[in-house]
């Protein structure tokens, strides 16, 4: 059993938070309340970050003390919302969250990974009708050990994850939720994500 905290209490995190509880770990969620992240931080061995991008790099920071040592597993992506809400351009191009993350938190061990699919996929991949992919990204191969174990317990098929190197790649995945809003509007609010043919 491992301690996690999920920072993020909406579709996201709560969604996350129930299917790590069912697989026996100790997780709480921090919901915005003052104090709430910190607590949930120093209490845990990983933090899920599921809080809305755009506001997560400052809210991570605030946190250095409480993450310090710690896996910080990123699901989110910074972006610029258009007026229908959904995603028309990146916070950080040329970079990502994840590397402005690794950069602000040195001492805390960076993962990015579930971030290319709607959320139901992430903890449900099965249910699609084709195998998606999960990329990790992260310059410390023990945390990136350690995440990919997480993801075999949410129903993530050992080669279904694929391992992209450093955080830097983290830009790769993170511009895939440029295509979101365009298969949205074109096939609607259904589950799906991103699959590597082989």
């Amino acid at each position: 059993m491992t301690t996690i905290a999920v920072l993020g209490n909406g579709r996201v995190g709560g969604n996350l938070a129930a299917a790590l509880i069912r697989a026996g770990h100790e997780v709480t969620v921090a919901d915005r309340t003052p104090g709430a992240a910190a607590d949930a931080a120093r209490g845990a061995q990983i933090i899920i970050n599921a809080t809305p991008g755009a506001g997560s790099l400052e809210r991570l920071t605030a946190l250095r003390a409480e993450l310090g040592g710690k896996i910080l597993v990123d699901v989110s992506n910074a972006t610029i919302d258009g007026p229908d809400g959904l995603p028309a351009d990146l916070i950080h191009p040329g970079s990502s969250l994840a590397e402005q993350l690794q950069e602000a938190l040195p001492e805390t061990h960076v993962v990015k990974t579930l971030n290319t699919m709607l959320f139901p996929v992430m903890t449900a991949p099965a249910t699609l009708t084709q195998a998606p992919d999960a990329f990790l990204s992260g310059d410390d191969p023990e945390a990136k050990a350690t995440v990919r174990a997480l993801l075999i317990e949410l129903g993530w098929h050992e080669e279904w994850i694929t391992d992209l190197g450093g955080i830097r790649t983290a830009r790769a995945t993170e511009a895939a939720i440029l295509f979101v809003p365009h298969v949205i509007r074109s096939s609607g609010f259904a589950p799906f994500a991103i699959s590597i043919a082989r």
